[in-house]
């Protein structure tokens, strides 16, 4: 595999911050999005080695061995071990072997597992593919209902089942969908977070929705029927006569669903905010010092 400079993709120094990655990411990958360059295979090859270059760089403990082992990263601690097992057999036998004195990690493990050398096994290394990390972002209302989403990850068209009640910050793991492993080894996985953004008027904690509403004076006095709206759709409310403001009622089932628990909702729960008439004509005063008087409570 050719070594590719990960700080190079994203025009960075090893110097740069976590923040530096972050943004230099976010402002290439718009530029070479598959969506913006159609048919372009140029476009599509940046795009993923701007993937890749995020994967690495934007996790301290990869970024850390890429650091050390270039393109071998992802074999920092087979390289360990194995080098570790070599001194060993090297104080047992009392040999040197000098070929383990330099820089390059790729001649070393290769002498041990695959050249000519002392330590020379008659096998095929194999080594799992690299897990891909992703992150998706949808609104509310996208996930109040199961769907089949296409993502493209790596310049590779992905289509996977979104539960309803994916919750903010959640991570899930498509199986296989990582990168490819070497010598017919597993493939690596896909782990998708997702970010979910609040686009509706409700206050969501966990699975139970809030909200608070004007209702009138004369509503509230004498009681009546109003409409509401819930995630989905319109249901007509009765308020009960002589319901004090901030009073709160529960719509059994009408919050978010609950994640992978099939036909279970959380509940809506609806808080009165009683609002004072204004602009009162001459005849509606009197009507209101008509009750003073009469002595109401």
């Amino acid at each position: 595999m050719d070594f590719i400079d990960y700080y190079k993709v994203l025009g960075l120094t090893k110097s740069a911050t976590g923040k530096e990655v972050k943004s230099a990411y976010r402002k290439m990958a718009r530029k070479y999005h598959p969506d913006l360059n159609p048919n372009n295979v140029e476009a599509e090859k940046k795009f993923k080695q701007i993937n890749e270059a995020n994967e690495v760089l934007s996790d301290p403990e990869k970024r850390k061995k890429y650091d050390q082992y270039g393109k071998d990263w992802q074999h920092a601690e087979e390289f360990e071990k194995a080098k570790a097992q070599q001194q060993s057999r090297q104080n047992s036998s009392q040999r040197a072997y000098n070929g383990a004195q330099g820089d390059d990690y790729s001649d070393f493990f290769e002498s041990m597992f695959g050249g000519s050398g002392f330590g020379r096994q008659e096998r095929e290394v194999k080594f799992r593919g690299q897990d891909f990390n992703a992150e998706l972002r949808l609104s509310l209302t996208d996930v109040i209902s199961a769907h089949k989403q296409t993502l493209t990850v790596n310049g590779k068209n992905i289509r996977i089942a979104i539960p309803a009640g994916i919750e903010d910050g959640q991570t899930i793991k498509i199986k296989g969908q990582g990168g490819t492993g070497s010598s017919g080894a597993p493939k690596g996985d896909l782990y998708i977070t997702f970010s979910i953004q609040n686009n509706t008027t409700f206050k969501k904690v966990g699975a139970n929705l809030y909200k608070t509403i004007d209702i009138p004076l004369t509503k509230a006095i004498l009681g009546g029927e109003i409409t509401v709206e819930t995630l989905t759709g319109k249901v007509k409310l009765k308020v009960k006569p002589e319901t004090q403001n901030g009073a709160q009622v529960k719509l059994k089932g009408k919050g978010f669903p609950v994640y992978k628990k099939d036909k279970q909702f959380g509940d809506l729960f609806i808080t009165y905010n009683i609002k004072i008439p204004t602009n009162l004509t001459e005849t509606q005063k009197e009507l209101f010092k008509q009750l003073e008087n009469s002595n109401l409570n």
